[in-house]
């Protein structure tokens, strides 16, 4: 199978569309609209870039409070050991150098009648446009004895990247030979749904050389997962013995109810347990704190009209990524910048007075399961109507089944590595070297 490069990334199947990661090019006036952006992740930074690529002219402020941004995706490659952390921290400086504002600080309020954002240091910054992207914030509220204080420094959830991924990555080193990795997801929706899964496979390949006598305890109060079958295949034959899997239904909860910081023990709803060497508690997710203190939320996350991701609660604004109520799109980093090129799209199209074009999204999601290969998960979507509502409808859908080649498995380890590479050079407009 032929190794595939930056230059050929995109025509596989689970790849990203060439056209896709093109920025989105019209003779737009010489007008000066204001476009403010807060959160600069996958959607937030792909919709700066993007706006501000095709027309130079208009006003665009990120505003995001971290000097560097280091990716929660592809995280468990460096909890696991296979990559540094240095290679999943970036640079605002090429969205700067394309002349967008970047202020490092916190969005402290929207106010959607004024148009105006609120900024940490005081400063009120007016928008035409609003896009919120602020990602994902935690209930902490679901198991007794686990606070965010004690995931900051004694059970990391690591769902965010950089610190939490650290302090993971240590304890994993330090951890006793025979000990015991406890990894519980939340219920969905959340950030990664695969993601958990992955992590298992991560942590069972170093335990596997390095602590053979440990293992891997998930519990989870799931049923089903994404891209199970692939997962089951990885847990039952390269790390068997290694993972153990409890799913739940409605008479075995195993959900967690109880978390002990003293002594690492662990009690599920159904009275299993277990005795965690590492804990890694994945909490409850809804969308950003900003974005539900502006009213932008209907319970844990943000609606959205999914032809054009406008909030469905304030005008001018738009809700991209995490954030957004998505119906059956994940929530992904591959999603966000998908929905941010249609959301730079359609602000663009407004500038200039053009018809809308027809949205059309697409994820895909791949994960490691030992070196050199790699299972994946994707589809398009579009805009459809679902019991007498217009939601996301999945189209083309794709996952990885098992008894796959070690050749297409490589293959899609390649394509993997190539979209993270893909996808930060183009939310951070890097130069691409040939």
């Amino acid at each position: 199978m032929t190794r595939l490069n930056r230059r050929q990334f995109g025509f596989g199947a689970g790849a990203v569309a060439a056209a896709s990661l093109a920025p989105a090019r019209f003779a737009i006036a010489e007008g000066a609209a204001n476009i403010v952006i807060i959160g600069g992740g996958a959607g937030g930074a792909t919709v700066a870039g993007q706006i501000k690529l095709a027309s130079p002219k208009t006003n665009v402020t990120l505003i995001e409070p971290q000097n560097q941004y280091t990716s929660c995706f592809y995280s468990n490659y460096f909890i696991g050991g296979l990559r540094t952390i240095q290679s999943l921290t970036h640079s605002y400086e090429g969205l700067k150098g394309l002349g967008i504002n970047v202020v490092h600080q916190y969005a402290a309020a929207i106010d959607t009648a004024k148009r105006s954002v609120k900024l940490s240091g005081g400063k009120d910054v007016a928008y035409d446009k609003l896009v919120v992207a602020p990602g994902i914030a935690f209930n902490f509220d679901g198991v007794e004895g686990y606070t965010q204080d004690v995931s900051e420094k004694i059970a990391p959830h690591a769902w965010r990247g950089r610190d939490q991924s650290k302090l993971l990555h240590r304890m994993l080193q330090t951890m006793p030979e025979d000990g015991v990795v406890v990894i519980a997801p939340p219920k969905g929706p959340y950030r990664c749904p695969p993601g958990p899964y992955e992590r298992a496979c991560v942590i069972a390949n170093v335990l596997k050389v390095a602590r053979p006598k440990a293992k891997v305890v998930i519990l989870d109060p799931k049923l089903t997962y994404s891209k199970q079958a692939a997962f089951e295949e990885a847990f039952n034959g390269i790390y068997k013995g290694m993972i153990e899997v409890h799913l739940s239904n409605d008479i075995d909860d195993q959900s967690l109810a109880k978390y002990d910081p003293a002594t690492g023990d662990i009690t599920t709803k159904a009275g299993l347990k277990v005795k965690a060497a590492v804990a890694n508690i994945i909490p409850p997710q809804k969308a950003g704190q900003i974005a539900l203190d502006a009213g932008l939320g209907e319970g844990d996350w943000c609606p959205v009209n999914p032809e054009n991701f406008t909030s469905t609660k304030a005008e001018h604004v738009y809700v991209v990524g995490d954030a957004a109520m998505s119906a059956d799109m994940p929530k992904s980093a591959f999603s966000a910048a998908s929905q941010a090129r249609v959301v730079a799209t359609h602000i663009l199209e407004g500038i200039e007075g053009k018809p809308h074009q027809q949205a059309r999204y697409r994820n895909t999601c791949w994960s490691f399961v030992a070196p050199d290969n790699s299972v994946k998960i994707g589809a398009d979507y579009v805009p459809g109507m679902q019991a007498g509502k217009t939601l996301l409808v999945p189209a083309n859908s794709f996952v990885s089944k098992p008894g796959e080649s070690a050749e297409l498995r490589k293959e899609g380890a390649l394509e993997s590595a190539a979209w993270y590479e893909t996808q930060t050079n183009d939310m951070f407009q890097k130069t691409v070297k040939p």
